[in-house]
């Protein structure tokens, strides 16, 4: 008799041992009544779950072929042997499938990928074109989240005279909207003819992207005496009441000099939730890039989230054609890009990623 399939169930009951203990803990009054403990058993439950669900779908599949391989052995009438012998073969790939399945599963997960996204994009090399740009990434990114059904928050936003942007911050909320949008951190590039110039030639623009998780009060906490809050008067859209009254918020981090803007409710008391939310985040990636630096000829295969100075993708209008240099992946659909259609390049990034990650592991 085969034993195929055991030793990835041996390999993976711990995790499903566990995830039954924390759906236990967390229906539990007393956790329940400890918010910030909640939350954190929650998160490792939902890290869980996906290699808790393969495991029992794997000892099912284990356990039919094992009944096959017993009923196949006792059985004389020769049709009967032929089915039960059909019936392995078919377990037994769906088995390798599943296996498959955990061995990516059980690679390591990056902890925020349950986490809302925090999108920053900023006009680089091109002045005006990079920041027409901008506001195109900015719609694509918005497209892409309501496809997801994530809500999209405007929290900042910096105008040009022509309408382009020099600088904006989005919200993405939605379980799983970092895990996709982290690898759209990088340089952005652009090619096409400005409506402003007369002799047709093509320029070359870029715009980056910068995107970081939303975390939760568990991961980091900020001390009165290390932050200076400014009010002042918001200015663009919005109203004469935003205008007359102090509603925008500036935050200053002061060891490390880190300063958000948030002017997009007209609360007072909205923008400065929404900023304090946006501060913690890049509290959080400084110390996160601080680690990852102290080990960085570990972390050159990996593709993590994406150096923020590498040029990841060009969108060439001339062509109609969108490409990845990361993964050389093209498409000719640049219209269908802009309009939110994402998931192609996010998707060969999730498998290069794990890929790569496999083939650390061996």
């Amino acid at each position: 008799m085969e034993n195929i399939g055991r030793e990835m169930l041996d390999k993976t009951e711990k995790s499903k041992v566990r995830f039954d203990e924390l759906t236990d803990l967390i229906s539990r009054p007393e956790i329940i009544a400890d918010n910030r403990e909640w939350k954190k058993l929650v998160k490792e439950r939902n890290m869980l779950e996906d290699v808790a669900n393969a495991h029992e779908e794997l000892k099912v599949l284990v356990n039919n072929f094992e009944s096959c391989e017993a009923d196949l052995k006792n059985e004389t009438d020769a049709e009967m042997k032929a089915l039960f012998q059909t019936e392995i073969e078919d377990l037994k790939e769906k088995i390798e499938a599943k296996q498959e399945e955990l061995k990516f599963l059980l690679l390591p997960k990056d902890e925020n990928d349950d986490s809302n996204a925090i999108i920053e994009i900023r006009s680089a090399a091109g002045g005006e074109e990079s920041a027409l740009f901008c506001l195109e990434l900015c719609r694509m990114y918005s497209h892409y989240a309501e496809s997801k059904r994530w809500k999209v928050e405007y929290i900042q936003m910096s105008e040009t005279e022509i309408g382009g942007i020099k600088e904006a911050t989005l919200l993405l909320k939605g379980k799983g909207a970092y895990s996709r949008m982290k690898y759209e951190s990088g340089v952005h590039r652009v090619q096409r003819v400005p409506e402003t110039e007369s002799q047709g030639r093509i320029h070359t623009s870029t715009s980056t992207v910068a995107c970081l998780p939303e975390v939760e009060d568990i991961d980091i906490e900020i001390l009165d005496k290390d932050l200076r809050i400014d009010v002042y008067h918001s200015g663009g859209a919005g109203g004469q009441n935003v205008n007359k009254v102090e509603t925008a918020i500036r935050m200053t981090y002061l060891p490390l000099n880190i300063v958000v803007t948030c002017q997009d409710e007209r609360s007072q008391l909205k923008n400065k939730e929404k900023a304090m939310a946006i501060l913690k985040a890049k509290i959080f990636d400084y110390y996160e890039e601080q680690r990852n630096s102290e080990y960085d000829a570990n972390r050159k295969n990996q593709v993590g989230r994406g150096n923020r100075n590498e040029r990841i993708r060009t969108y060439n209008y001339p062509q109609g054609r969108v490409t990845d240099h990361r993964t050389n992946l093209s498409s000719y659909d640049l219209n269908g890009v802009l309009n939110g259609d994402l998931d192609e390049f996010i998707d060969a990034m999730i498998l290069k990623e794990r890929t790569e990650m496999l083939e650390n592991l061996h």
